[in-house]
This record gives structure tokens, sequence and C-alpha cells, in this order.
């Protein structure tokens, strides 16, 4: 039994983050994850085909380079190896008929682009994007910090002091907004839609929810800052990173230790047991888990009050995720050339199409036509593949946990609603068959093709419950205040010493590490 100043369960991002800020200022960590390797969803494997890697689950780390994590820790992660690469054309999007944009980081040529596709579109993204820009210092103080703060506190009174409170309140009706409300009402290009409207997606909502309005400007204005940057030689180095850094700092970090309850005496955490009967002792325990693994396994019942155990067990995840990893021969040829150099392309009807495909996903359908995010690694890394070759990483954010039917009626749904590899399989090819309408050489410079399902990201990482990548539905009541649960406040528990971070948790989901963070930086103060 070894005795830390904190123990971390999980090896996320956030945990990382966590372990790497707490072990830097002197306090003794140790991280313990349950499967054979380290990361969480930050993973590089060779999945395909010999000599080509594969960032098996995330990839690009726009919220990590602009989170106070990095501003932080950035100089040691360098110094032990995380180098990024980068494009001045983060994403785009590619109509079925074939016209496409390109959203690049330099604002006035994006205004001068969707300006020439309709009068004022570009105006309208202009005064978007000014909108964030405006209220930067609510925005991000909202999103990025402990909401039940005194800071946030002052902060709102500071804002109603100087603007009063009819003027701070009316901030709220633009940012509940949805994406199709604001997209609709502003701008008249289909083109200039579809190529804000999937990225709501990445951050676990629909065009049609609450807030995603706010999402997709936020996104825009993050993307123009800061690109998309990928990490050279792949993700998992990431992880190489930050156990350099850790362990220099004298920190610990141990896999396959799959902790089975946190140990409590007297209210207080004290460690944990895991299942093969070690036990660590700790001052404090800091988890990264769903709530549905917090309360209904790791800690005993009778430690929490009953509201709040039913509380987590009401909490609800949301649309599954799947992806598919292709080793090439040779890069894409695109149709369109300018779509060689985008990091994260969205191949979409636009707007209709990603409200269709979202409700379709919701009722337990395979869309129709469901949104394919691309991205071209090998484009900025040539190291992720042999001489000539390349892989692509493809994801479909619109996927059903639960399999009830497809929406085009070709692929049968299984009695029990489960992803079989024979459903996987098929799905995957009627993608890569819309995919090669536009990359005429894609089918012939396959060499070799992994295809992970809902029901296989949930064995990879069982925070990923049903295929869910934002481990819990993003919705108006599982967020900001009530995320994780209403009756918790910010990261702690009823039980005291005990954390819970992660993307569960405040500010939810995404590669950004700021609720290890913050749960870092209130046990070891500067």
């Amino acid at each position: 039994m070894s005795k830390f100043d904190a123990i971390i369960v999980g090896s996320g991002i956030n945990s990382l983050v966590c372990a790497a800020v707490m072990a830097r200022r002197g306090k003794k960590v140790c991280v313990l994850e349950r499967e054979a390797q380290l990361g969480g969803c930050i993973r590089t494997d060779a999945l395909t085909a010999p000599g080509y890697l594969h960032d098996t689950l995330s990839t690009a780390h726009p919220l990590f380079v602009t989170s106070p994590g990095y501003a932080e820790l950035k100089d040691a992660l360098h110094g032990a190896g995380l180098t990024y690469v980068n494009s001045a054309a983060p994403t785009g999007v590619l109509l079925p008929d074939g016209r496409s944009f390109v959203l690049r980081t330099n604002r006035d040529e994006n205004v001068r682009a969707m300006n020439a596709l309709a009068a004022g579109d570009g105006d309208a993204y202009r005064a978007g994007i000014g909108f964030v820009e405006q209220n930067a210092e609510l925005i991000f103080a909202l999103l990025g910090n402990e909401l039940w703060s005194s800071q946030i506190g002052k902060m709102m009174l500071g804002r109603v002091w100087k603007q009063g409170a009819h003027e701070t309140l009316g901030f709220f009706s633009p940012a509940m907004q949805s994406a199709r409300a604001w997209l609709d009402t502003h701008f008249k290009s289909d083109l200039v839609k579809a190529v804000l409207a999937p990225w709501v997606l990445h951050t676990g909502l629909g065009p049609e929810s609450p807030m995603s309005a706010l999402m997709a400007q936020v996104i825009a204005f993050t993307l123009e800052g800061v690109g998309l940057p990928l990490v050279k030689g792949g993700n998992a180095r990431t992880v190489d990173a930050f156990k350099a850094v850790i362990e220099q700092a004298g920190g610990e970090l141990h896999v396959n230790a799959d902790v089975a309850e946190i140990l409590i005496a007297g209210g207080k955490a004290q460690g944990v047991r895991c299942t093969d009967g070690r036990q660590w002792q700790a001052k404090n325990v800091i988890c990264n888990v769903t709530p549905t693994q917090l309360y209904g396994r790791l800690i005993p019942p009778a430690a929490t009050p009953e509201p709040i155990r039913q509380q987590a067990a009401e909490y609800r995840y949301g649309k599954g995720n799947m992806q598919i990893h292709l080793a090439l021969s040779q890069p894409p040829q695109w149709n369109d050339a300018q779509l060689n150099d985008v990091v994260y392309l969205h191949l979409t009807p636009g707007l209709e199409g990603v409200s269709r495909a979202v409700n379709e996903a919701e009722r337990g359908l395979l869309p129709a036509e469901g949104t394919i995010v691309v991205c071209h690694p090998t484009a900025l890394d040539a190291s992720r593949a042999p001489a000539g070759g390349a892989v692509l990483w493809i994801q479909l954010p619109e996927c059903p946990r639960v399999i009830k039917g497809d929406a085009l009626g070709e692929i049968a749904a299984p009695a029990d609603g489960r992803w079989t590899p024979e459903i996987r399989e098929r799905y995957a090819g009627r993608i890569l068959e819309r995919l090669a309408r536009f990359i005429p050489n894609l089918q012939a410079s396959i060499v070799g093709r992994s295809v992970i399902s809902p029901g296989d990201l949930e064995r990879l990482n069982m925070n990923l419950v049903g295929g869910d990548p934002y481990s819990g539905e993003c919705s108006v009541d599982q967020y900001m205040f009530w995320r994780p649960l209403r009756g918790t406040k910010d990261h702690a528990t009823p039980v005291k010493h005990l954390w819970h971070i992660g993307a569960s948790t405040h500010p939810g989901p995404g590669l950004g590490g700021a609720s290890g963070f913050h749960v870092a930086n209130a046990l070891a103060k500067k």
C-alpha cells in the first residue's frame, strides 16, 4: 500500500492534465488505468497494414491548445517530444452535387468567399464571430471555469454592475439559440450553412439543439484562431509526452489496474481497491469515469444519498459514433483539388441533411445519408504511412446506439439491436461508396481497412457507453450547471476528498483537459 496526494482513476486527457499539473507542483500522484495502454481516447495503433499508423479514436487538438492546462504544460510537453502539424484550411464541406467550400484561418478571406456566394453572408458570419469576441469574457468563463465558484459570481455581478441586469440577461437569448435558427435567419447560401452546421455534431449536439448556434460560433472562432492541430507521429505521442512529464516530476502511471471500489471511511475517500486485490491509499481520489460507473459501481451505495444515485441512474447517453480507418497505397485524389489540404472535411447534404441524419440516429435508424467526416493526416504528417502511402481517418457522428432499422431499408436490424460485424461492415461499405464518387482512386488504393462500430467503441473504452464519444448527452439539462448531475456542484461529490472529472463533467467533452486542470488547481495551488 502506497500513500499518494491523489490517485487518478482513468488515463484520458483530463487525467493526464490533472496528474501532470499536480506532479509538477510537488504533489505525489498515481494514475491507474484499467486497459493495457494509457490514454483513454488518445491512442495510435497499426490497425490495417504494416507501416500505417491510425489515430484509433480522437485525433485533433484545437481545444487542448487553447486550454489552461496546455498554457501551463506546453513547454514541458514539447520538451518531451510533443509536436504539432497544422493547415491554414482547417475545415471544409463537400455537397453531393460536387460543390464545396473551404473555411480558412483568415477571417477576411472567409468573409469575402461567403459574400461571393450570397451577398451579406460573409457579413453575417463576421457578426456571428463578433458576438463571441464581444462576449468572450463571459462565454469562456462559463465554458472553461468552475461554475459554482466565487469567480463566476463576481464576474456576473460585475457584468450586471456595468451593463445592467436586462442587458446581461439579454446575452442568453442568442446564446441559447439553435444553429438552425441562426443559420436560416442570417444566411442565404446553402454552402455557407453546410460548412458550419456539421460542427455542432462535434459538441454532441444537433442543429436543432439549444445552444448549438453558440457552439458553432465558438468553434468557427477557434478554428480561425488555432486551426486543427494534429500530433506528428500520431496522437499517442501526446500520451508519451505526458507520461514522461509526469514521471519526471515523480508521478506514477499503472496499466492493467482496474479499480473496483473506492475505499471510504468516515465519509471520506481513503483510496481504491482494484479487481486483482491491490489497494492504494491517497488523500484524494479523482475519478475520470461516467456518473453511471461512479455512483453505480465504484462508490458503495451507503456512501451517497439516494437522490444522487437516482440521478446517476437516469443519466442519459447520446448518439453512437463510428470510425473507418483506411490504409491507402497513394494519397486520395479528390475531384476538387482545393480539398487536398483540408484537415476535417464534412461530406453532407448540408443543414437539412445533418438534421435528418441526427433525427434518424436518435430514433435508432442507420441514417440514409449521414455526415461523413474525413481527415487525411498524411497530408500533414508523412510519418504515418510508408513512402507514397496515406491514411484516412473517417468518422460517422450520427449512428444509433441501438439499431431499430435502416432509413434506406437495405440493412435488417438485429433482434437485440446490437451492432454486429456484418452490419458494421455493410454500413461502412455504403459510406465508402459515397466517398468514392468524389475520390476516383479510393477503392483501388485501399490496402487495409478497419471499422470500429459504436459497440466496438464501448469495448475499447467503457466511458463511451453505447458508442457515445461524449460520455453523455449534451442536452441543456445535462450541461453547464447540471453536468454531470443537478445534485452535485462542479467536480465535487457527496464524498469528501472524492472528485469527478472527465467528459461527463463540466465543461463537457473534447480533448481539452479543463476538468482535470481545475481539480488539480484546487488541490495543488501554485
